[in-house]
């Protein structure tokens, strides 16, 4: 199993309470009993774990599936890791004061 996909296992078994036996990737959030308010706390929660932008309108639908769900992180994942580090604002140019 793929880390995306046993997390997401987990998460809805744990936090969520859906029962593992139907957590497969044809499952929709809906089947797994997960309401609006629910949905949207898996967005959040996979947002917070895996450091990638879920769109809440697209990505918390009643219809989404575990499946669709794991592919989509998976290739913002795919494709954060392919961008490359911006972050790092260091200046390397002396800007000391050396006025008198």
């Amino acid at each position: 199993m793929n880390p995306v996909r046993e997390h997401l296992v987990t998460l809805l078994t744990e936090k969520f309470e859906a029962p593992p036996g139907s957590i497969d990737d044809d499952a929709t959030l809906e089947d797994l009993d997960l309401d609006s308010l629910a949905r949207v706390e898996l967005v959040f929660s996979l947002q917070d774990h895996w450091g990638v932008p879920l769109d809440d309108d697209q990505d918390s639908t009643a219809d989404v599936t575990v499946g669709r769900l794991v592919e989509r992180i998976r290739t913002l994942l795919a494709q954060s890791a392919q961008q490359p580090d911006t972050s790092d604002t260091s200046n390397t140019s002396d800007t000391s004061d050396t006025s008198e």
